[in-house]
């Protein structure tokens, strides 16, 4: 690349970075909050507070990184534009297609980085968030256990564990089950374990006591034991089944659905993997509009903020086009065609404004603050 396009090209990087940065940022920040709540509920650090997060980047980039890309590249072409640099680069010789090249490896750089997210980093990363999540909520140990405090998973069910070790042996276990009040009975060991076992999770207790009371606390019966299992089956809901969700798979299995699966399941992943297949895609129609909008204009009074309006109306409308394909093919097949034709149409339509066969987007004169 010579200097020049060295020069463009690391000028464009910055903002998109800037942009990509500060979108993630508040995205992030605002799909992050669902996941709190199951994190402080269920007894979970701060680190897989953030491992969960980060998860979620992938599936946010796929839609962030085109948008940050048309910001910067519009961004750059209007300081450039104001600067008067395009001007005196039009005036040393160099062509409209020159600017551009670095343009477009900047485009190329980011759909790759798309693809790379949504063919790969998104599926994998979503099958991990789902595992872990579904993992976290069928911890009973962290629901029910936690060192030095009085859990109440279920109503009238009271567990105390003095002290939990390195190991995850327990010392101090009080287990009150007050849920019938005729008959109210309270287990209390002196140390045990939490076991996996084929029936299902057991609380294991050693060297204690059940007392049990009846005839509403009338009576009261002692019973020593060794060794007690205590079943929570009872606190543990059925085993989920994990179905994979269409952001979920791989490229491959959405082309090619497993026949068994409904039709309304199918005609969505065939409409999921052609949306990630055009989703990089905009950034070509992307960095045209921005070119357009400012290498062919008019240096009127008013004309730049025309310029900049009519530039992200053009990709708002092109992007929102392009979502209301993926509505429309989830419920017919046949309009996946639509993914394809709609960032053509708009590479075509912003080739033709920026190559000069249409109209500037800046034609209005303004004349006394009003076009």
């Amino acid at each position: 690349m010579s200097r020049l396009s060295s020069y463009l090209l690391r000028q464009l990087i910055g903002p998109v970075v800037l942009f990509t940065f500060l979108i993630v940022c508040v995205v992030w920040l605002t799909q992050s909050l669902r996941l709190l709540d199951l994190v402080i509920n269920r007894g979970q650090s701060a680190g897989t507070f953030l491992y969960l997060t980060v998860l979620i980047l992938p599936n946010l980039l796929i839609i962030i990184l085109p948008f940050s890309f048309f910001a910067g590249a519009l961004y750059i072409m209007s300081r450039l534009s104001s600067d008067s640099e395009l001007v005196v680069m039009s005036a040393a010789g160099v062509s409209r297609v020159q600017l551009a090249v670095p343009v477009f490896v900047a485009a190329g750089a980011v759909m790759a980085l798309t693809y790379l997210c949504g063919l790969y980093l998104m599926p994998v990363c979503q099958r991990e968030l789902k595992d872990k999540v579904v993992g976290i909520r069928a911890d009973i140990g962290a629901t029910l256990f936690s060192e030095g405090a009085f859990n109440t998973p279920v109503k009238g069910l009271t567990v105390y564990i003095r002290e939990i070790d390195m190991n995850g042996g327990m010392r101090g276990i009080l287990v009150h089950d007050s849920r019938n009040p005729k008959n109210q009975i309270s287990y209390l060991a002196t140390d045990g374990t939490l076991a996996q076992t084929p029936e299902g999770p057991r609380l294991i207790m050693h060297d204690g006591t059940v007392e049990q009371t009846a005839g509403g606390g009338a009576r009261l019966s002692i019973l020593r034991f060794d060794r007690y299992v205590f079943d929570l089956d009872q606190f543990v809901g059925a085993t989920p089944v994990v179905e994979r969700a269409s952001n979920e798979q791989f490229l491959g299995a959405l082309l090619n659905p497993d026949p068994g699966l409904k039709p309304r399941t199918r005609r969505a992943y065939l409409a999921e993997a052609h949306n990630r297949i055009t989703q990089p895609l905009y950034c070509l129609p992307f960095a045209l509009i921005a070119m357009a909008a400012m290498m062919r204009s008019r240096r009127a009074r008013g004309a730049h903020a025309l310029r900049m309006t009519a530039a992200w109306l053009a990709a708002a409308l092109l992007r929102i086009a392009g979502y209301g394909a993926q509505g429309l093919a989830a419920g017919n097949s046949a309009l996946c065609a639509l993914f394809y034709i709609i960032p053509l149409a708009g590479t075509l339509a912003a080739l033709a404004a920026f190559t000069g066969h249409v109209p500037r987007l800046s034609s209005l004169r303004w004349r006394g603050g009003t076009p």
